[in-house]
């Protein structure tokens, strides 16, 4: 775990849901979860926006890097494996393009074996407004 910058430290959604931050580089990150019972839905398995949402995190701290404020315009997600509790999600995000105030970045959910649970790409707009310090 790495100290998080003051963006993650405020981030109160992701603290709650037991998220860490492995890796915070330019473009890139990494962030961790554990599924934990109160994540599961009515089938047993993790609620698809609880993955949602931690890709979503990762995607937040790989495309914010410069002074501005980034934020989603729109993201899309395919689930591909069924998690179940106790499993310790990571996902890995890595910003592909970024041209004016618009970026690119994919993401790749696995559980703690290396199997891909899911792939998440995110398109993000900067704003105007100056980041946290």
């Amino acid at each position: 775990m790495i100290e998080p910058r003051p963006m993650m430290q405020r981030d109160r959604a992701s603290t709650a849901l037991g998220m860490v931050v492995e890796l915070d580089e330019p473009g890139r990150s990494e962030v961790s979860m554990t599924i934990r019972e109160d994540m599961l839905n009515g089938f047993d398995i993790a609620h698809g926006g609880l993955v949602f949402a931690l890709a979503d995190t990762a995607f937040a701290i790989a495309c914010n890097e410069g002074e501005f404020v980034t934020v989603a315009a729109g993201a899309d997600i395919t689930f591909l494996k069924q998690v179940h509790a106790g499993r310790r999600l990571t996902a890995s995000a890595v910003q592909r393009a970024r041209s004016g105030r618009t970026g690119l970045c994919d993401v790749t959910v696995t559980d703690e074996t290396g199997e891909v649970v899911a792939e998440f790409r995110g398109r993000s707009v900067t704003t105007a407004r100056r980041l946290p310090r």
